[in-house]
C-alpha cells in the first residue's frame, strides 16, 4: 500500500471528519500521503471546528492507519480508495464519490461490467420470480449489482449468487447485517461473490446511509431494473440517481393501479425501457440473443425395447415374469430386451430376475 493509499485510510476510516472536511482537507494537502504526514499544520486552516485539534499526533496517525489495515486483514476485508486500479471508475463520474471502499469476496469483480437490479422489500411472487430469471440470464455478461434487503434484493441474488456474479452494496459496516435475517445469506455472499460498504466495519443502519447506499447502486452500474416500487420507494431513489448519473433505466410494468407497482409505471411514463424478460435488456446492450441449446437425443429404441422401457417406467422394479406379461411380450424376449436396454444405459439388474430403470 502506497503512503497516498495509506493516508485516505486514515482519513476516512481512523477520523471523526464528515466527507466534505475530508475532500477539503485533501484539496489543501495536495495529497492525501502530505495530510498524514503533516495534518497538524494543514487542518487549522481547513476546520472551522474543534475538531481541528483532533489528530495532532503525527505517530498516533500512522499508528491508526496501520492498525486499521492489520485488522481489516484478520477479518478477510480489503480496502479499495480512490486510487487503486481497480476502484470503479463508474464511480468517480458520480456526486461525492466515496474516497474509500470496504471490500469482501471477490475483488475481481469491481473490474466487471455491472448492471443493477432492485426492488421495494414487499414485491409480487410473479416479480420476484421474473426477478430472478433475469438476473440469471443476465450474470453471464454482467455482475449483478444490489442490497441486502428482502424482496427485490433478494430475487436479484437469488439468480446471480449460483454464478458468483453479484455484488450487494450494504447501508452498514461489513460487520453489521440488515436484515439480521440475511446474515447467512449474507456470509454466502462473502463466499461466492462481493459484499461492499462505504462504511467502516463496524457502524450500524443509519436513515440516511440507505440513500447513500442506492447512490452506490446506480453509480456502480450501467443501468438499473427495478422490479417494483410503490410510489415512495427506495427503489425509486436508485432509479433517479441512476438517471441523474446517465446510467439506463428499466423497469417491469405493472397492472393500473397496482400499488406495488405504481413506481414502476411512472418510470416508464418518464422514458424507462420496459422490460419483461431478459432479453429486453440483453439487446438494448447489443448481445446477440443465444441460440437454444439442442436437446440431447438419447438412444434409438425398438419397438419392444420402447414398450419394456415405459413398463418400467411406469412400474418402477419388476419381476421378468411381470414386465413380460405387461409388455405382451415371452420370458425369453424380455430377456433379450432387458439386456439391450442395460447396454444402453437405461435399465439396471436389481437382483433376482428383476430390473428397473437406471437412475
Amino acid at each position: 500500500m502506497t503512503q497516498d493509499e495509506l493516508g485516505i485510510v486514515w482519513l476516512c476510516g481512523c477520523t471523526e471528519l464528515d466527507k466534505r472536511e475530508c475532500v477539503a482537507l485533501l484539496r489543501a494537502a495536495k495529497s492525501p500521503a502530505r495530510l498524514l504526514e503533516d495534518y497538524e499544520k494543514i487542518a487549522p486552516a481547513v476546520i472551522r471546528s474543534p475538531k481541528a485539534r483532533l489528530y495532532k499526533e503525527r505517530g498516533i496517525r500512522f499508528a491508526a492507519a496501520e492498525g486499521l489495515v492489520k485488522e481489516l486483514e484478520k477479518e478477510d476485508v480489503f480496502p479499495v480508495t480512490v486510487l487503486d486500479g481497480d476502484y470503479p471508475e463508474s464511480l468517480k463520474n458520480i456526486a461525492s464519490p466515496p474516497l474509500l471502499l470496504y471490500g469482501k469476496g471477490e475483488r475481481a469483480l469491481l473490474r466487471e461490467r455491472k448492471f443493477c437490479i432492485v426492488g421495494s422489500r414487499v414485491t409480487p411472487p410473479w416479480a420476484e420470480s421474473l426477478g430472478r430469471t433475469i438476473a440469471e440470464a443476465l450474470s453471464s455478461r454482467f455482475c449483478i449489482v444490489t442490497g441486502l434487503a428482502e424482496g427485490g434484493d433478494s430475487a436479484a441474488i437469488q439468480g446471480a449468487l449460483p454464478s458468483g456474479n453479484l455484488i450487494s452494496v450494504l447501508p452498514c459496516g461489513l460487520r453489521e447485517c440488515y436484515p439480521a435475517s440475511h446474515a447467512g445469506l449474507k456470509e454466502k455472499i462473502a463466499r461466492s461473490g462481493l459484499l461492499l460498504s462505504e462504511y467502516p466495519l463496524s457502524e450500524g443502519v443509519k436513515k440516511y446511509t440507505f440513500h447513500e447506499r442506492n447512490r452506490l447502486l446506480a453509480g456502480l452500474s450501467e443501468g438499473v431494473l427495478v422490479l417494483s416500487a410503490g410510489e415512495k420507494s427506495g427503489a425509486l431513489i436508485t432509479a433517479n440517481c441512476a438517471a441523474e448519473f446517465g446510467r439506463d433505466v428499466f423497469a417491469l410494468p405493472y397492472r393500473p393501479n397496482e400499488a406495488r407497482g405504481a413506481g414502476c409505471n411512472d418510470l416508464l411514463k418518464k422514458g424507462a425501457s420496459l422490460v419483461t424478460e431478459a432479453e429486453d435488456i440483453l439487446s438494448f446492450y447489443g448481445f446477440e440473443k443465444e441460440p437454444p441449446k439442442k436437446e440431447e437425443k438419447g438412444p434409438v429404441l425398438s419397438a419392444e425395447e420402447r414398450r419394456v422401457y415405459e413398463v418400467l417406467r411406469e412400474g418402477g422394479e419388476l419381476h421378468t415374469s411381470v414386465l413380460a406379461e405387461r409388455a405382451g411380450l415371452r420370458i425369453f424376449e424380455v430377456s433379450a430386451v432387458l439386456s439391450s436396454l442395460e447396454i444402453k444405459g437405461l435399465a439396471v439388474k436389481a437382483g433376482g430376475n428383476r430390473y428397473s430403470l437406471a437412475r
